[in-house]
């Protein structure tokens, strides 16, 4: 029984687990939206979440006094969780050259992070996708960014039921007829 047991698997151990999102994040980051399982999406929103909320820590306390050692910090935390490749290179083609222009800490941390400042949190969006994977027909879906300023559509409600009519003055309450 898997009571109060949170997470999955993923069908890997621990170490294979932190891998996978450790990539998927860095990817994530890279290029702001990526395709991936359904399970997979749901357990990398926390991850890249946290991640997230660390540069718009530091984006916040760099304005601050003692500013300067928070938000390191803040990017030191950011660096245990990404790995000891976090300074993969984020790269941009032109044509058919591929060049390094920023490293996926320094994006998130002057991009990503800044970008969602007065957001209280949720800084993605999973959409399952119709599609399913080849080879084992696994249920896939995009995990992406938001853009600045964007928020969640509102729901309309509809309307309210009436309420039920009242009874005849006359009847006694609870009596067969």
């Amino acid at each position: 029984m898997r009571h109060r047991k949170s997470g999955r698997k993923l069908g890997r151990n621990a170490s294979h687990r932190l891998s996978l999102f450790r990539n998927l994040s860095r990817a994530l980051i890279t290029h702001e939206r990526i395709t991936t399982t359904v399970p997979k999406a749901k357990e990398l929103r926390p991850f890249v979440e946290r991640l997230i909320t660390l540069a718009k820590k530091a984006a916040l306390a760099a304005d601050g006094p003692d500013g300067k050692a928070k938000a390191l910090h803040y990017r030191r935390q950011a660096i245990s969780r990404l790995g000891p490749t976090h300074g993969t290179g984020v790269y941009e083609k032109n044509g058919d050259l591929a060049e390094v222009n920023d490293t996926v800490l320094k994006k998130l941390f002057n991009d990503v992070g800044p970008r969602y400042k007065d957001r209280p949190g949720g800084y993605t969006r999973i959409l399952k996708l119709h599609k399913r994977r080849l080879g084992d027909a696994g249920e896939t879906a995009i995990i992406e960014l938001l853009k600045e300023g964007e928020t969640k559509p509102k729901k309309e409600r509809s309307a309210a039921a009436p309420a039920p009519a009242p009874a005849p003055a006359g009847a006694p309450v609870g009596a067969a007829s």
